[in-house]
């Protein structure tokens, strides 16, 4: 007997022979799609998040997506977050300079009118709550190749002692022996020339010449408008004992590469009427500059490139915030472009070693203690990889106190592939001071952020293992660092990739927000140009998926060094630290100004009691977030307090 399937066994047949068709065709993709809904189903479980945080992308509507480079949380609780240009040549050439100010309570933005191109400045915290931004962008690099008219540095020399000289923008330079002539972009004031006398007979010895540096180009296009050695220039406009007394050198005038250039403008920005306040600029432009607090409340901007794109010769200056008005510190030391340098408790300052970039690989790159009265630099040994500290993250560890520093990965200087994965150590209030390796990282690691947190444990995240995230080599990964058992514990991993151009920012809720990220390309074959990454993520920490949080329900606004502060909370038995927290300014993966403060905590009726260490170098005037924790950890929401 045949035997003949029926019509339902055959329909049943057909359908499993077509699913099996289309899981063949289409393995790879179930596979994938299935994987991540399992991923997204893991990571979004309570006992996940309660064990490694978790990460949201913030909903920034399309009218205040920017290129995020700088960012600031002001004492408002609101981040400024600034692009300038956004390393984006169009919109330099436009004008179009971007700032947008987030709020984190009500997740609302407003756009800020930006005057100058804020791109690659510096910036610090000021003592009033002010933020100064100093620095940023003249002119954007021009590679070899796209350079079409000749041009560099011409230093003009002033031999005249009764009076300076101040040259014009469109000033003609013109070759005595070349005959080429060139033309300068910008005006120049050359100083006097200095009578030196002999120490001994007081004899007149010779006039030293008043120095001014200018960038000229060439009047047309094309090679034959370059030199190729020195030359000494006459000044076209010149007259009288002018034409003997005033004159160019310049070296090699040519089509090579040009670099940014910076420029000299600073502004305040203020948290509460939300706009840019223009103050006295600085005597040296400056393009990746480091801006320091010093124990006074003044600031120290130090490095970046010039107007001329080079490396500003160590001509190192202070702001006063008083009187809006900066000069020259009198003393020279060179260091890279951003410059990692920190406040210590002494007043002195100490440079990590790390940097962004820009300048010679043998100049101020030694880490060290520097003493700012006598220009005294008492370089650090230890380090292990001291060749691989550019695009590594310095961080002041916690409680400030004790001087403890960790430098986290970097790599080679320049283009270079090589990466480090050490995190390097060093206590400062040791009396040799040298560093040590503690606990690497999974793979080097350029670029890396970090955060302080208010339970005393650090976040380090992002970061690419080769230069810019070439190759597809962005390091989806995060880590919480533990200090005191020097250890690193893999956390919830980050949905995007970050590199240059990024960093992080601790806000007064206990999360974290990172952004940037600035690839060179968008494939790992490195063939496809990559755009700026305008996402911007936050990070829940587990401490945040906790049953309950310390809350602290009043208390003073204004905590002095030395003083004693009563704050109320139903949960003071459980207190078991506080924390002042300086809020975060920071770009390129460098932020000087985050500090935690341990404060002496005693239990009271009704809360608790908390003491302000005397040292102005440590707890610099300026706004400040109080955070306390219980015995878990779990820390209570930032309380704003200022330390006037």
């Amino acid at each position: 007997m045949t035997y003949r399937p029926s019509r339902r066994t055959r329909r049943m047949a057909i359908s499993t022979a077509v699913v099996l068709a289309l899981a063949a065709t289409n393995g790879p993709w179930l596979y994938r799609f299935g994987s991540e809904r399992y991923h997204a189903y893991t990571i979004d479980k309570p006992e996940y998040k309660a064990a490694n945080g978790h990460w949201d992308l913030l909903d920034v509507p399309s009218a205040f997506r920017i290129n995020t480079i700088h960012a600031a949380l002001l004492h408002t609780g609101k981040v400024l977050l600034v692009a300038g240009s956004g390393n984006n040549q169009k919109n330099f050439d436009a004008k179009s300079f971007r700032s947008v100010l987030w709020d984190p309570k009500t997740d609302t933005f407003t756009n800020i009118p930006t005057p100058r191109d804020m791109f690659c400045s510096g910036h610090t915290q000021l003592p009033d709550g002010r933020l100064l931004i100093a620095g940023g962008t003249k002119r954007y690099e021009k590679l070899e190749g796209d350079v079409t008219r000749a041009g560099g540095l011409m230093i003009v020399h002033n031999e005249n002692p009764d009076k300076p000289v101040t040259l014009p923008a469109g000033t003609r330079f013109t070759g005595r022996e070349n005959g080429k002539t060139f033309v300068s972009k910008d005006p120049v004031l050359v100083q006097r020339a200095t009578k030196v006398f002999d120490k001994r007979t007081g004899a007149f010895l010779r006039n030293d010449p008043g120095l001014g540096r200018i960038y000229v180009e060439a009047e047309k296009s094309g090679t034959a408008f370059e030199t190729g050695a020195q030359d000494n220039y006459r000044i076209t406009g010149l007259s009288g004992s002018d034409t003997r007394n005033v004159y160019g050198i310049a070296q090699k005038l040519a089509l090579d590469k040009k670099d940014f250039q910076g420029i000299r403008e600073a502004y305040e920005f203020d948290p509460v009427a939300e706009k840019y306040v223009s103050v006295d600029p600085m005597n040296e432009a400056r393009w990746y500059p480091t801006l320091t607090t010093l124990a006074d409340g003044r600031v120290l901007a130090l490095s970046g490139l010039d107007e001329i794109g080079q490396i500003v010769p160590g001509k190192d200056e202070i702001y006063d915030p008083r009187t809006k008005k900066w000069r020259y510190t009198g003393i020279v030391r060179r260091f890279p472009t951003y410059p990692a340098v920190f406040l210590l408790p002494d007043g002195r300052l100490f440079y990590s070693g790390s940097n962004a970039g820009y300048g010679p690989a043998d100049v101020g790159r030694d880490p060290g203690i520097w003493d700012l009265a006598t220009n005294r630099f008492k370089k650090i040994p230890g380090l292990s990889d001291a060749d691989e500290m550019e695009t590594s993250a310095t961080v002041r560890l916690p409680p400030a106190q004790d001087e403890k520093f960790m430098v986290i990965g970097g790599g080679g200087v320049g283009e270079s592939a090589r990466s480090s994965e050490k995190s390097r150590l060093v206590d400062l209030s040791a009396p040799d001071p040298r560093f040590r390796d503690g606990a690497p990282l999974a793979e080097g690691t350029r670029y890396p952020s970090a955060s302080l947190l208010p339970d005393d444990s650090v976040l380090v995240t992002g970061g690419s293992d080769d230069y810019r995230g070439r190759g597809g080599s962005n390091i989806l990964q995060a880590r919480l660092y533990d200090a005191r058992t020097d250890t690193y514990e893999r956390v919830a991993d980050p949905a995007v990739g970050r590199n240059y151009h990024s960093g992080s920012v601790l806000l007064p809720d206990g999360r974290v927000m990172i952004f940037g990220s600035d690839s060179l390309f968008a494939d790992r074959a490195n063939t496809r140009p990559a755009v700026f990454e305008q996402r911007i993520e936050l990070y829940t920490p587990p401490y945040l998926y906790r049953d309950a949080r310390p809350v602290l329900t009043a208390g003073p606004k204004s905590l002095a060094r030395g003083g004693t502060g009563m704050f109320a909370t139903a949960q003071g038995a459980a207190i078991t630290s506080a924390r002042l927290m300086r809020p975060s300014a920071v770009t390129h993966v460098t932020d000087t100004d985050q500090r935690s403060v341990e404060l002496g905590l005693k239990k009271t009726a009704g809360g608790i009691s908390v003491t302000v260490p005397r040292n102005r170098a440590l707890v610099p005037s300026g706004w400040y977030m109080l955070f306390v924790t219980d015995a878990r950890g779990t820390p209570s929401e930032g309380t704003w307090v200022k330390v006037p």
